[in-house]
């Protein structure tokens, strides 16, 4: 079900057994050849997919805009405040009591994990239903390099400017963590990349996101046993 091309006897008819997929990304920087809102459509690809996947699943509108301080040096990016963010996820959880057995959170932004572990904690005590997933791409570099091309071009291809995807910083991100912290993405990356995009594919994307899909359904499967 998409939830905001539905009406409210169709979501009544569920008799609140669904559960409620929340796509989470962002609009920052991504390098000079992919969109700004790559997170966002990842996020909502990953969580359409679920709903393909699993039956009972309803998929909100996205939340479009993340906690993305360390790439508000770039024009374009539009940061919330991990407060703000988390404030917002914990009301939209509240509101889906009445329709939704529970919650999944799909998030496609790093970024946004602060928030993600306040929004866990403060539903957890109120008694609400949620699972956080996080996007995690084995082997995958960090930002805007060959992992989250390959994805875009399999979601879509033509907002990727391939002509101008070009390597950034390479450098493996456990290292990098204490100056990205200290200073932001640019003072690392001039042109925004963590990685390198050479190389991606729209086959590789297409596996790689069925691969999420996967891990994102066999999550909800465990926690919810028929959803």
């Amino acid at each position: 079900m998409d939830l905001a091309r539905a009406t409210w006897p169709q979501v009544e008819a569920t008799g609140g057994h669904g559960v409620l997929a929340v796509p989470l990304g962002s609009l920052e920087q991504h390098g000079p050849h992919l969109p700004l809102d790559t997170d966002t459509r990842i996020a909502v690809a990953v969580a359409e997919g679920l709903a393909g996947h699993c039956g009972g699943v309803a998929v909100a509108p996205a939340v479009a805009y993340g906690a993305s301080g360390e790439h508000a040096a770039f024009p374009g990016t539009l940061v919330v405040g991990h407060e703000v963010l988390a404030g917002l996820l914990v009301e939209l959880v509240r509101s889906a009591r009445s329709s939704f057995s529970g919650v999944v959170l799909v998030s496609a932004h790093g970024g946004n994990e602060e928030a993600l572990s306040l929004v866990q904690a403060r539903c957890t005590a109120e008694g609400d239903d949620v699972v956080v997933w996080r996007l995690r791409a084995a082997g995958g570099d960090a930002h805007a390099g060959r992992t989250e091309t390959s994805l875009m071009l399999a979601i879509d291809p033509a907002a990727v400017r391939l002509e101008l995807a070009e390597a950034g910083c390479t450098e493996p991100l456990d290292g990098l963590l204490p100056r990205l912290r200290a200073g932001g993405v640019r003072p690392v990356s001039s042109n925004g990349v963590l990685g390198d995009p050479a190389g991606a594919s729209a086959d590789e994307g297409r596996a790689l996101l069925d691969t999420l899909v996967r891990d994102l359904a066999a999550t909800v499967a465990t926690h919810w046993s028929a959803p």
